[in-house]
């Protein structure tokens, strides 16, 4: 085959619940293997899509980015259309545009935010299984932001590190990170360069642990410098978990994803 002749970004955005993650498995059913399917049938040649971030298993994306090269000459609006019609319904593009070679999904991306749901009360939902996390005990959002506070810069994220993490350093930089209370949800949403496998789940479940000592902000420091991933707290569920957005160099003309009823 000869060399594409161009190459396509696309934000899509799923339900998790039912897959085992982004990453293209053998005996699971994968986000990635549904979206390069519907991408080849529009595309009429195999495609393999390139993602900015690899979620986990259960994990939803309001605006995960990929990139695929292509032969084919397709409007947006063809790509998105026809890979809708492709898809189940807990999957769906949302934009695509061509764009330079030089656009990389991954390696170009500046920023990753994150965000993480909880619903606090005492009662379970039957509706919110799958979309958030359910804490019933009282949580103080108050707390838990102002122990967030002491992951912001560039630090060791050890402490929140998986053992199946295969990153070769565990470094990244931390821009920004707030928890917010609207009625019965708290949300966490952080801003990151990049993030190692499970961080983002067990900074929350260090935060649900934490916002009760008497001095949070003093609490999370000792966990984040002891570099021990013993010392944090429990990973929290992969429910609550949304990849919101993509942050890439103005030139490459990548959108912010719409905002969403009920997540935003």
């Amino acid at each position: 085959m000869t060399d594409p002749d161009r190459r396509v970004a696309a934000i899509i955005e799923y339900d998790g619940t039912d897959y085992a993650g982004w990453q293209s498995q053998e005996h699971s059913s994968s986000i990635q293997d549904a979206v390069q399917s519907a991408l080849s049938f529009v595309a009429g040649h195999p495609v393999i899509a390139i993602c900015a971030g690899r979620t986990d298993k259960g994990v939803h994306a309001v605006g995960q980015v990929i990139h695929f090269d292509t032969h084919a000459m397709r409007t947006p609006r063809a790509w998105v259309l026809g890979a809708n019609t492709q898809l189940a319904p807990a999957i769906a593009l949302q934009w695509a545009g061509e764009v330079t070679m030089g656009f990389h999904a991954r390696h170009r991306a500046a920023r990753r935010v994150y965000r993480y749901a909880i619903l606090n009360r005492s009662a379970r939902s039957a509706l919110q299984r799958t979309r958030a996390a359910w804490v019933h005990r009282p949580l103080d959002a108050g707390a838990m932001h102002e122990a967030a506070q002491a992951l912001i810069g560039e630090h060791d994220f050890s402490a929140f590190r998986s053992v199946e993490c295969q990153s070769k350093t565990p470094i990244r930089r931390v821009d920004a990170i707030e928890v917010t209370r609207k009625g019965d949800y708290l949300w966490l949403q952080i801003t990151a360069n990049a993030y190692l496998h499970h961080m983002v789940r067990n900074i929350v479940g260090t935060l649900l642990d934490v916002q009760r000592e008497s001095s949070p902000a003093e609490a999370m420091t000792r966990v984040l410098m002891s570099a021990d991933r013993r010392c944090a707290g429990a990973t929290a569920p992969a429910a609550g978990l949304y990849l919101w957005r993509v942050e890439y160099p103005p030139n490459f003309g990548i959108p912010a994803p719409q905002p969403q009823i009920g997540l935003d």
